[in-house]
């Protein structure tokens, strides 16, 4: 018992003439670690363990050295501009909008960490895009189309300027059950996609249809000739200068 304590007395007495190398200098490269790294350890002068990555310094365990040998190389978190901000995301009424920023130069060895990367707001859609998403289209089937010569229009009769058609292919995301009653209304199914024609006299003056929706937004129409036969669709494409095929809809 006695010769255990002269042996580590002895040992203690050399480690304190020989001057005892220990901590983050003493460790074979690397000799500092990024983040939480608990192999990244060595001893103490009083050699008990202590570490040399950057966690260390939340924990309060890091080597007598750390600050001179790991901290003195951090490096902080370097940001670039902010990009432009993004489309708001709703088509009519309150929405949100957005931009990032890159990392230019990550943190390392403990430097400051980056700021926020991105940034959100309030916005309002446009007023006119708002007015588009909220009209109904009133639609009738293809039989009903009203570009047609008049048999009694009188030679002198001036006769009202015939504007190119265009078609807007919908798909169907919503049919009341009332659409089933009728047989053009009932092929208006859930996903089915839909030709509809903007014939010349049903554009308004600035030669469009009521109710064309907007692309891949979600609006409203409704059957005329079918009472209660409704719903919503959206719409995939629009092509100019278009007739729809037959046993298709048209705008009213």
């Amino acid at each position: 018992m006695s010769g255990e304590g002269v042996l580590w007395v002895s040992v203690l007495v050399v480690c304190v003439s020989a001057v005892c190398e220990a901590g983050c200098a003493d460790r074979i490269d690397p000799s500092c670690c990024p983040g939480r790294n608990n192999e990244c350890s060595d001893r103490s002068s009083r050699r008990t363990v202590c570490y040399c990555d950057t966690y260390c310094r939340r924990s309060g365990d890091c080597c007598e050295d750390y600050n001179s040998i790991c901290h003195v190389s951090a490096i902080d978190c370097e940001v670039r501009q902010w990009g432009a901000w993004s489309p708001c995301s709703s088509v009519c009424g309150a929405g949100t909008t957005e931009r990032s920023r890159q990392v230019a130069t990550p943190p390392r060895n403990g430097g400051t960490p980056c700021p926020d990367l991105k940034q959100r707001r309030g916005c309002f859609a446009p007023t006119d895009t708002c007015s588009a998403a909220k009209e109904v289209a009133k639609i009738l089937p293809d039989s009903f189309k009203r570009n047609f010569k008049d048999p009694w229009r009188r030679p002198h009769m001036l006769m009202k300027e015939e504007k190119k058609s265009y078609c807007v292919q919908m798909r169907v995301k919503q049919a009341s059950a009332a659409c089933k009653v009728r047989p053009w209304s009932a092929g208006l199914i859930r996903e089915r996609s839909v030709c509809v024609e903007c014939q010349s006299d049903a554009m308004a003056t600035d030669n469009r249809c009521r109710g064309d929706g907007l692309q891949n937004i979600r609006t409203f129409w409704a059957a005329a000739q079918a009472p209660g036969c409704s719903g919503s669709w959206v719409r995939e494409s629009l092509t100019e200068n278009c007739r729809c095929p037959s046993y298709s809809v048209i705008f009213v």
